[in-house]
């Protein structure tokens, strides 16, 4: 299987032809309308048996139809999963009982033409909040989809999930157990109203590892902490941020209590590279940034540190500058909540540390034109050490341009 480009690089055609879901599962995408620019809007990945299915949603309190329709049948039917339907350019969110009608019987719609029940299967909205599904382009969609019609590969459902991204989002990783190997492998959406608290965009990933519901479960909750709960674009949550994880089984390789530790390795290794690939496609960004906090009290400190510094608009600013305007860093560490002890905190810019701009909480001479080609690169890198413990935690963000502004003051006008 094909594994994740680094994480400064942008998903290609090539790598797009190339990237296939877990065995066990297919893809199927087309366009019915909902996109006026009348590209691909409606897709669907179906598993040929029924399997174990996660979710981690949105903690947003004004969630979106899907995102209650989910929980429901999750609820229902965890162990016995076999579809997940996504539409792009409407969010079916603060639709009222009419938006969740039109979820439910997406949802039901599909359950017919692959002949399982509703419970079955999980749906997904993604677009503009306040609009009504069109209906009848759906049950259009939904019939290409099932047809010869319909663009069946992982690429084409990894292109019509989005919808402000200038690229598809695809991770995959191949890992063995002593059971043998089994792969996990998803796509993503995401670019704009991007911050944690879960999930921050859409993403779907599959895997053909046997495990059952509740491990599965566990295990995507860990690696979303750790991954799509730890960048922002914008520090705007969404209403329909979903995660879902479908297993397959068809490796034959079981997770149980011995393997656990591997199998949540592997998915967080895709999850951590379909986030930072949200992060780099943020919305008018020119560079990824990575905030690496380290020599915290707890890893709960490293993050809300990072987290902080990621969401400055100050901070990101400079870096889209290129400024070195370090002050900017350590005000948002000092505001972030966490303990910081400023006599204690050092700072670096670059990969490998290079520029030291900070030690025990005093000021160091520095090369300030070899500081901005630092922070000009793509990822941009930011180490903060708090001198308080051996706990750290990495977030990743984006620059701040003034192409932000204009995409989302333009989009629905």
């Amino acid at each position: 299987m094909t594994t994740a480009p680094p994480v400064a690089t942008r998903v290609g055609d090539a790598d797009l032809e190339a990237f296939r879901l877990a065995p066990g599962f297919r893809a199927a995408a087309t366009a019915c309308g909902l996109k006026p620019s009348g590209r691909p809007d409606l897709l669907w990945v179906v598993a040929d048996t029924p399997g174990a299915a996660a979710g981690v949603f949105t903690t947003n309190r004004v969630a979106a139809a899907p995102v209650a329709l989910d929980r429901e049948h999750l609820a229902r039917a965890a162990d016995r999963i076999v579809a997940v339907v996504a539409n792009s350019g409407c969010a079916n969110a603060v639709t009222g009982p009419r938006g969740m009608d039109d979820a439910r019987r997406t949802a039901t719609l599909a359950s017919q033409i692959l002949g399982v029940a509703p419970e079955q299967v999980l749906v997904l909205s993604t677009g503009v909040i306040g609009v009504f599904l069109d209906m009848e382009k759906i049950v259009r969609g939904l019939a290409t989809l099932g047809s010869a019609a319909a663009r069946t590969t992982a690429g084409d459902a990894a292109r019509a999930i989005t919808t402000t991204d200038t690229v598809p989002k695809i991770a995959a990783v191949e890992r063995t157990l002593p059971g043998g190997r089994f792969h996990v492998a998803g796509f993503a959406k995401g670019a704009g109203m991007i911050h944690p608290n879960m999930a921050t965009m859409l993403a779907v990933v599959t895997t053909d590892a046997r495990i059952q519901a509740p491990r599965l479960d566990q295990a995507l909750h860990r690696a979303v902490e750790r991954s799509f709960n730890r960048i922002s674009v914008d520090g705007d949550m969404s209403t329909n941020d979903t995660v879902l994880a479908l297993a397959s089984g068809t490796s034959g390789v079981t997770v149980d209590e011995d393997t656990h530790e591997a199998f949540t390795g592997a998915l967080t290794e895709v999850c951590a590279s379909l986030a930072r690939q949200v992060a780099r496609d943020g919305e008018g960004a020119t560079r990824l940034v990575e905030i690496r906090v380290t020599g915290a009290g707890d890893e709960t400190q490293a993050h809300r540190v990072g987290d902080a510094i990621a969401c400055s608009s100050l901070v990101k600013t400079a870096i889209h500058g290129n400024d070195p305007n370090w002050g900017r860093i350590l005000a948002a560490a000092g505001y972030s909540g966490a303990r910081v002890e400023p006599e204690r905190v050092r700072l670096w810019f670059g990969d490998t540390d290079e520029i030291a701009l900070l030690e025990r909480g005093l000021p160091l001479s520095f090369d300030r034109a070899a500081a901005s080609r630092l922070l000009a690169r793509d990822p941009a890198v930011i180490h903060l050490d708090l001198g308080l413990g051996d706990a750290h935690a990495t977030v990743w963000g984006c620059d701040l341009s003034a192409e932000y502004v204009r995409i989302n003051a333009e989009y629905t006008t």
